[in-house]
């Protein structure tokens, strides 16, 4: 079975045109027939390449890509023009969705999912529930990873016991203005710890760069949503930090809430269930301090009470550490190349 990755033509490839790379090049080392196929180029910036040295697929151009029955055709759900070329050769399609909010949105007017002969991954426990609720069909799940040889911990953060400040970390691309709006209500809450503060803002930094950054955060604010499996917050938990803000929907398949009933603002939680995970619990003692998608007040009292912890030394914190950690651990690339293997036998026996 040969396999074939759609890359589309985005300007700057983000998290979700590096994973399908990765999937290609854990395919290609295992001895597969796994190809990249982009529609274009052009246009390809810093980042596009993996930053971890994995082994590439082999690249065939789009002018050139003649698939065949047996083959298997994978497509990210944004793109659903681009399934053209599976279903017209009689290909195996999959569409990887890697956000629930680009499945609906992008079809052509009067096509559904359903009447489409196609498969489905779907790249966390959230995902793949919205991709049964509006399709009706199973989706297995095929997490990403992260390069944890690059994001990692360092050997110590600036002290704040020692005078440096808290550093607060977020990326402006991911919903820039309410991000605008947490920072300026963080600093209307508390001035006098407003100014114990410093914001890093990360943007426009090769992956080495935004790891550095990551590395002398204490705290990373996220404010992604609509979000399938958010990468910069898992990230960040490798680095260290304590992550604060949006869940963005698809991030519940691993952040936990460490703040405990009774906490002002009371602790935020899903409405559907969670899976079960070793690094949290209903009663706390998870990884993060989320707060209900939008809700600039209650990140920005997350934001004073995560500051707090650092300057005070609050006992939540340590667990809490801990649990990003091993969360972080959780989503290696060694996982997701297990995962993306075990996935693609289950197609080659089928």
């Amino acid at each position: 079975m040969k396999s074939y990755f759609f890359l589309p033509p985005v300007r700057q490839a983000a998290g979700g045109v590096t994973v399908l790379r990765r999937m290609a090049a854990f395919l290609a080392a295992s001895g597969r027939e796994a190809f990249l196929v982009p529609r274009e180029m052009q246009g390809q910036g810093p980042g596009w390449t993996p930053s971890e040295a994995f082994v590439e697929a082999p690249v065939v151009p789009w002018d050139a890509l003649s698939l065949a029955p047996g083959d298997l055709w994978v497509v990210p759900e944004g793109w659903v023009n681009a399934l053209a070329p599976g279903l017209n050769s009689g290909a195996r399609c999959l569409v990887y969705v890697q956000n629930w909010a680009y499945l609906l949105s992008t079809l052509p007017e009067g096509v559904g999912w359903r009447s489409l002969p196609v498969d489905f991954a779907s790249v966390s426990d959230p995902v793949a529930r919205f991709v049964a609720a509006t399709t009706g069909r199973e989706a297995p799940i095929l997490r990403p990873g992260i390069d944890t040889d690059l994001f990692r911990a360092p050997d110590k953060k600036p002290d704040v016991s020692a005078g440096a400040k808290v550093r607060i970390a977020y990326m402006p691309r991911k919903n820039k203005a309410l991000a605008k709006q947490i920072r300026e209500t963080f600093n209307a809450l508390d001035e006098a710890l407003a100014q114990r503060c410093q914001w890093i803002e990360i943007a426009g930094m090769t992956a080495g760069e935004v790891a550095g950054a990551l590395q002398s955060a204490h705290i990373f604010l996220a404010t992604g949503f609509p979000e399938g499996c958010p990468l910069p917050p898992l990230e960040a938990m490798a680095c260290g930090c304590l992550p604060v803000g949006y869940m963005g929907y698809g991030g519940a398949d691993y952040m936990r809430q460490a703040l405990t009933p009774g906490a002002d603002p009371a602790p935020f939680a899903p409405w559907w269930p969670l899976r079960e995970v070793p690094w949290g619990s209903e009663n706390g003692n998870g990884n993060g301090l989320w707060s209900a998608d939008a809700d600039i007040l209650g990140a920005a009292l997350h934001l004073k009470t995560a500051a707090s912890w650092l300057l005070e030394g609050g006992p939540q914190l340590a667990p809490a550490l801990d649990n990003a950690r091993a969360t972080a651990a959780a989503y290696s690339l060694e996982a997701q190349r297990h995962s993306v293997l075990e996935l693609w036998q289950r197609y080659e026996s089928a």
